[in-house]
Parts: structure tokens; sequence; C-alpha cells
């Protein structure tokens, strides 16, 4: 048995896990709730981190620090930035970081984070692995990619053009990279799956409201295939 966190960031994407939890009892620190519960012979920490990285971080290092989990899912929606995405299909990370790190005022290049080894994040490749099989299973189409991540909801093509040119990635959303990061200085296992909700440019105002539900559902089907098959 393994004890695997599953992180959040909006309500709507934990409801969808937590219904197919036994859970076991509920427990705060931060100001956050960790759902403790089993599924599919494997124990569960589940928790809705809020939006942004320092909240993502947070709730990582908790899930670390207090639960032990042997490796950590983060799942939610993304704009999407790869050719060929659309609205439903599932990215993949394969690894990720930060665009709107920037200290080029002291001579580091944009989306270098100063003093560390790396400032790109690579996922699991077994939990890359299940999460392909996941997404063949569900009939969901996707990608692997890079996962983008800002304190910053993108919703102008100027801005999505940027990070594609500077960053190359598949996605673009506001958790994945910090979590990434924490799991990183952990030594822990992690793989960021997100659900196209929009596009990521001018019109995703209008789009994230009406698709994020779908979104949602889809990352569900993929985190319980993947609670159900991770070894």
């Amino acid at each position: 048995m393994k004890t695997i966190g599953v992180i959040g960031a909006m309500d709507l994407e934990i409801q969808k896990i937590k219904s197919t939890m036994n859970v076991i009892t509920t427990k705060n620190a931060a100001g956050m709730d960790f759902t403790l519960g089993t599924s599919e012979g494997n124990s569960i920490v589940l928790a809705m981190c809020g939006v942004g990285k320092v909240n993502a971080a947070v709730c990582t290092q908790i899930m670390i620090d207090l639960f032990a989990v042997d490796c950590i899912i983060n799942v939610g929606v993304a704009g999407g930035l790869a050719s060929g995405l659309e609205i439903g299909d599932i990215v993949i990370s394969s690894d990720a970081m930060q665009h709107d790190m920037n200290a080029e005022g002291l001579d580091y290049p944009q989306g270098i984070i100063p003093d560390m080894e790396t400032s790109l994040f690579k996922a699991d490749e077994c939990l890359i692995e299940t999460a392909r099989a996941a997404l063949i299973s569900c009939g969901l189409k996707g990608v692997i990619g890079r996962v983008a991540s800002g304190d910053i909801f993108v919703c102008e093509s100027s801005v999505k053009e940027y990070i594609v040119k500077h960053f190359e990635a598949a996605c673009c959303e506001m958790e994945g990279a910090a979590i990434a990061q924490t799991c990183y200085l952990n030594k822990l296992p992690f793989v960021v799956i997100r659900a196209i909700s929009d596009s990521a440019d001018d019109s995703g105002s209008m789009d994230y409201p009406t698709f994020k539900a779908m979104a949602a559902e889809n990352s569900g089907r993929i985190v319980h295939y993947m609670i159900k098959n991770i070894n």
C-alpha cells in the first residue's frame, strides 16, 4: 500500500476525487483541510491548496512533512498553449517551470531561479507512464509536455505568445511548478495533470467558466485510474 498525495486548486476538482474515496478523517493545517482515506487499496491524502504558487508550495510541504506521502499528483485546469490542444484535452507534465520568475536584474535569464541547480523540475517517469495509460483507458486525448506556472491568469494573446516562445510549454497555470519545485527539494516523485479549460488567449475569460466542470471531470477520471494502478 502506498500513500498517495493528491492536490487540487479548486473545490470542484477535489469533490470529484473525494467521491471515489473511503473517507476516514479530515485534518486541518495552515488553514487547509487534508482529507485522509483509502481508494483502490492505497491510502490517499487529498487537499485543496487554493490558487497560486505560495498556497501550492505550502500545501505540498505539509503533505510531505505531516502525512509522509510517497508521491504527489497535482490535478487541475490550465490554458492550452501547444498547437492542436482543444478544450477538454489533457496535458501530462514532462517537467515544470515558473514563467514569471524574473531575476534578470541579477543577470539571470527569465525563468531561472537564482542559486538553484535547476529551474526545470522533471516529473517522475513512472507516474507519467501511469497517467498516459489512464488517458488511453479513459478515451481522452492529450500530450506530455512542459507546464509553465505563474501567479497570473493568462488571458491575453501577447502573454501566451511570450510563454510559448520563451518556455516551449504545452500549457500555463498557477500552481504546478511550485508543487514540482517543492517535490524536487524533498526528492519526492510527482506529476502534474492539467485538463485544458481555455485557450489562454483573449477568449480565456469566456471559455473558463463554461468548460472548467468538464476539465475537472476528466482530471478526476485520470486520477482514479492512477490510484488504482500505481505500484
